[in-house]
């Protein structure tokens, strides 16, 4: 029987969501936060693949206050260039290659509220879907304008793609939203640094919010004094400003225009700080309709590719749909009916799955690929309970709009943006910014398991101390397991810690920031008060900081990702750099300078012969650390990222790999090949699998067996025995989407036609039973699992409530009926 020994008291706080932008391609969501980091997030259509693909650590002293795509350089990447601006008042590029932040203007002079890219078009593209944003983060497609008839929600959107008539613009503008109230524009080009370009007259109050009109041609600006001005681009001059208030709940310079959004149908969006959401005709300047179903401030909106439904959220925690309703006209003088059809903005209803102040929304429209049932005709067995994230994959699916939010209480939630109110919202970050941590099982302090915590300017060493009689996992809440803090070592300079490790006998442990890697020794102290002490280790002057960092087995070598794209490899004992490794898909390339994506994640194997270091998009690379050479490369497995990985502990030629479409791949290193369980596996894995509860985060070998291993997100884990046969009865069956790289390695053919009938299991079950892929769901959001003997597990959990207690800003107030 499995013991768990469950420990809550890790500290966790996780950053405020600050702003949302969906790319180009539509294909990632990028999430900027308070604390400076922006988050890079895969779209997924279906109920898994939600992958948070890349984190870029941003200065934490400039908070950024908008985020917006442009398209991609000739070569550059498909989802195109990201941009933020700051309140200090300059402008950055986020490297998605490198994994770095530049500054592209210094600054203003003044604080930036808004930024917004002057929309394009290319009329040589084809007719596939080519999404692209402007405002807010909203992305504006090239969709039909039709609208249906009916005020309900489920009416049809005919999203058919459509080329509209606009000329490609060569070097798109960027207008910026400024505090001294002026409108800046700015000049994308290849170069490292925006080109100004002009600027529209200052006017009175702060420019809090900026979008382009569909055709590029006009810009609308809202300020904090109450009033949208329509500004003529090429000339500009105003042509006509609208008194925000008159159509509201406020007026006069206490009203601030948090956000615009300019539609294809000719009508302007605006949201103030009463809580008004007001359509206007764009053309005249007239107010059309005015909502104030917000109880405070509103400050983001987002319209789906069709635009005939607009989303607002704010303060009050609320996501308001509103949809474009057609009703014929009523009769004429002489009594004949009218033909004239009036269109209305109609409130259609609301969700509140946030706790706090929604601060961004943005739309997505998923275009990878979806998992296939081997037969939808299958008839599936009743469950006593449903599933977690039951609802999601039955509105998610390619092509779909989907809503996106996300705010101060640090979640990023997704919708259905065509069937709203019908669905609730999918949870796509349970535990955000989790807690890295680190086990060391034996230490060399009698044998004492020891916990390395990576905080963001902090390291912490902890001791574990279990309690007798750990209960069953059939029981949520298990032993509780407690922890000592020896050792705390800050971050210089209040710089933000992008990766750690501690070395397998728990004596040395290393981290780096964004200036230099630092090597530290853990030591009891013979003399004085403290009990523990530590001392730094020198390091090769040449090691630049890191993405990644790993021990050896024996803890005598420290392998070294650096952000220049190499590897390096330290003597600890000697601090000599014993060897620079360049990853590489060509063996001819090995001399060349290094080319690769950035290496965020590394694994050694027990015996130290092997190397396997993972970019930041899933490429494998297999070194050889005896004769110091790269052995394999292997390009990213069915397309998709590495989520987890490592080398068991009792067999160190077998590398696994978890992706981020939940595909497992059990990789024979010598022989470069598909291990004999992924040959015969690797098509037909349970459904329940593929549809895993929250995103595998990691994976735990026990001490003493080489056939299993525990696979963990922070929402549940399961249980792989490489020994048990897969049972083809247990659940439904999806082929999986492997691509020709995949189903090239597969050696035996396997029959892709077996019918597997649907059984009932139970997420709450025990881990050992008869069958294969067992879950147990946990409680709380879960940081770590890691193996403490065979068959025992430490779980490093915390309550949610706990976590929003930490938040500085409170959650928002909601009436309790009869209070």
């Amino acid at each position: 029987m499995l013991e768990v020994h469950r420990n809550s008291s890790i500290d966790w706080k996780p950053s405020p969501v600050v702003a949302l932008a969906t790319s180009v391609d539509d294909s990632q969501v990028a999430a900027a936060r308070e604390d400076g980091s922006v988050e890079i997030w895969l779209v997924s259509p279906g109920s898994v693949g939600w992958h948070c693909q890349l984190t870029i650590h941003g200065n934490p002293n400039s908070r950024v206050s908008s985020l917006v795509w442009c398209r991609p350089e000739p070569r550059g990447l498909p989802p195109g260039r990201l941009f933020s601006s700051s309140i200090d008042g300059s402008i950055s590029e986020w490297d998605l290659y490198h994994l770095k932040e530049k500054t592209v203007l210094d600054s203003v002079g003044v604080s930036i509220w808004q930024m917004a890219v002057q929309p394009y078009n290319n009329p040589l593209a084809d007719t596939e879907h080519n999404s692209q944003n402007i405002g807010n983060g909203v992305v504006i497609d090239r969709y039909s304008d039709d609208n249906d008839s009916s005020s309900s929600e489920s009416g049809d959107d005919d999203d058919l793609v459509e080329l509209h008539e606009q000329s490609l613009v060569e070097n798109p503008c960027i207008a910026v939203a400024c505090d001294d109230g002026c409108v800046r524009l700015y000049t994308v080009s290849d170069a490292d640094e925006l080109a100004y370009h002009k600027s529209l007259p200052r006017v009175s109050g702060r420019a809090l919010s900026v979008t382009w009109s569909p055709d590029g041609k006009v810009i609308y600006s809202g300020s904090s004094d109450g009033v949208i001005r329509c500004w003529d681009v090429k000339h500009a001059h105003e042509l006509y400003r609208i008194t925000v208030g008159l159509g509201g709940l406020g007026s006069g310079t206490e009203l601030c225009v948090w956000s615009l959004l300019a539609l294809r149908c000719g009508t302007l969006v605006s949201a103030d700080s009463m809580g008004s959401v007001q359509f206007w005709d764009s053309k005249h300047g007239t107010l059309l309709q005015a909502h104030s179903f917000h109880k405070g401030d509103v400050t983001s909106l987002a319209a789906v590719p069709s635009h005939n439904r607009v989303f607002s959220a704010g303060s009050d925690g609320q996501v308001i749909l509103y949809k474009l309703s057609s009703s014929p006209g009523g009769a004429t003088s002489d009594d004949k009916p009218s033909t004239e059809v009036i269109r209305k903005w109609v409130y259609v209803g609301y969700l509140r799955a946030h706790t706090h102040d929604v601060r961004a929304l943005t739309i997505a429209v998923p275009i990878s690929k979806e998992e296939t049932l081997l037969d939808d005709k299958v008839k599936r067995a009743r469950r006593k309970e449903k599933p977690l994230d039951f609802s999601y994959h039955k509105w998610a699916h390619l092509g779909v709009p989907m809503l996106l939010s996300a705010g101060d209480d640090t979640k990023i939630f997704a919708y259905s943006a065509k069937e709203f109110t019908k669905f609730s919202p999918h949870d796509i970050c349970p535990a955000p910014q989790r807690v890295q941590v680190q086990l060391v099982l034996n230490s060399i302090f009698s044998q004492t398991p020891l916990l390395l915590v990576q905080a963001s300017y902090w390291i912490e060493i902890c001791s574990l101390q279990l309690r007798n009689g750990a209960l069953s996992c059939r029981v949520p809440s298990g032993a509780r397991a407690t922890t000592n803090l020896l050792v705390r070592v800050n971050s210089n300079g209040n710089q933000k810690i992008i990766c750690s490790t501690v070395s397998p006998s728990g004596s040395l442990f290393s981290f780096s920031n964004h200036v230099k890697l630092s090597l530290f020794e853990l030591k009891r102290s013979e003399v004085g008060k403290r009990a523990w002490s530590i001392n730094k280790r020198p390091l090769p002057s040449k090691i630049p900081f890191a993405h990644s960092m790993i021990f050896t087995s024996d803890s005598s070598w420290l392998i070294v990702a650096g952000h220049d794209r190499r590897i390096y490899v330290v003597d600890v004992g000697s601090s000599e750099l014993l060897h620079i490794f360049t990853p590489c898909h060509k063996e001819e390339a090995k001399d060349l300078p290094p080319n690769e994506p950035p290496i965020t994640k590394m694994f050694t194997s027990s015996d130290g012969q092997w190397l396997a270091a993972i970019n930041c998009f899933g490429d494998v690379y297999i070194f050889n650390l005896e004769i110091q050479r790269q052995h394999w490369f292997i390009s990213r497995l069915d397309g998709a990222s590495v989520t987890a990985g490592g080398f068991p502990p009792q067999n160190s030629n077998v590398l696994l790999i978890i992706t981020s479409s939940n595909q497992v791949y059990a990789l024979d290193v010598e022989a470069k090949q598909l291990g004999e369980w992924s040959r015969r596996n690797s098509f037909h894995l349970p459904r329940r699998f593929l549809e895993f509860p929250g995103e595998v985060i990691g994976l735990s070998f026990p001490p003493s067996t080489r056939s299993s291993v525990v696979v963990y997100s922070s929402r549940a884990m399961c249980l792989i025995d490489f020994d048990i046969p897969m049972d083809r009865d247990d659940g439904s069956d999806i082929i999986s989407g492997l691509d020709s790289l995949s189903k090239k390695l597969i050696n035996s053919p396997i029959n892709g036609r077996l019918k597997r009938k649907l059984r009932d299991h139970n997420l709450e079950t025990k881990l050992f039973g008869r069958t294969n892929f067992e879950f147990f769901a946990f409680r709380d959001p879960v940081s770590f699992v890691g193996h403490l003997s065979r068959t025992s597990l430490l779980v490093l959990d915390k309550p949610w409530s706990e976590v929003v207690k930490t938040f500085d800003v409170a959650p928002v107030h909601r009436h309790i009926y009869g209070t």
